[in-house]
Formats: structure tokens, sequence, C-alpha cells
């Protein structure tokens, strides 16, 4: 029997990157940073270490089990991610289904060994990643298509 019920294809042992990512919130018209632990899927991972920029200063490479306790809830290790750092929302399933990329693509774990943490990443916040901002729809924003779209001709 697996230790996630929502999971079972995955174990304990199963390995998993956490990334330290800056974010952003906005409250009352300003904006502030905040650090947040959240779980890299397998293809994130590959890009970020092709030094893409990205909004994630440090990778660290663990097993499921370790930023999981028997009842799917959070633990992040204290002496990777140190200070006032928020965990994401939907933590349990975002790690679940980061896990299962990396079972996948087991090649994938090669690029950080367990253990280990990566900081060589081109931090960038220049496209700030602001996590309680609204998305504000205009009719500008619709793309115009030819008039013959819809036409059977």
């Amino acid at each position: 029997m697996s230790a996630y019920p929502t999971a079972p294809d995955l174990e304990p042992t199963d390995y998993i990157v956490l990334g330290l990512a800056n974010c952003f919130v906005k409250e009352e018209g300003e904006v502030h940073q905040v650090k947040v632990a959240e779980p890299i899927p397998s293809a994130a991972l590959e890009a970020i270490l092709k030094q893409i920029p990205t909004s994630y200063e440090l990778a660290y490479a663990t097993e499921l089990g370790k930023v999981l306790d028997d009842n799917g809830n959070a633990q992040i290790p204290s002496d990777v991610f140190a200070g006032n750092v928020q965990i994401c929302d939907e933590f349990l399933n975002r790690a679940i289904a980061a896990a299962r990329t990396y079972k996948v693509r087991p090649e994938a774990q090669k690029h950080i060994l367990l253990g280990q943490t990566h900081t060589d990443l081109n931090l960038s916040l220049e496209k700030k990643r602001v996590l309680n901002s609204d998305r504000v729809v205009k009719e500008e924003d619709n793309v115009k298509q030819h008039s013959h779209t819809h036409k059977v001709l």
C-alpha cells in the first residue's frame, strides 16, 4: 500500500525538486516581495538549468517523504529554506505532480543529486510573479480574426 492515498504510484523515496521562488504580493496598492517554496517539475527544471531567466534563486533535490508528512502536509527543510519562507498554494497536489514527472523521466534526476542544492540559476525579477493579481480582460485583448474564418466557402 502506498504512503499517499491520492497517489498510489508514489513512495516516500521518490525524487522531487523544491525551488525557492521570489514572488510578489499586492497589498493596498503596494507590492511586497515574498519567498515561496514550491515543487519544480522536470521540464521546468531542465529549462531553468539552461539559464533562462527565472524567479527561482535555488533548487533543492530531495525525497517526497521529506517534504510531505504522513498526512500530506508540507514540511520544508529549514536548513535549506531558512528565514521567512511561505509554502505555495496546492503544495500537496503540486508535489505529487512534480514527483511523477521525475518518475516518468528518471534522466532528469541526474541534474541535481539527492540532497544537493543548485544555486547557479539565472535569477531575474524583471517579470515579477505577482501571486494575487487580478486578471482584467479588455476588449482590445481579443484576437481579431479574418472575416472569412467562420464562413463555409
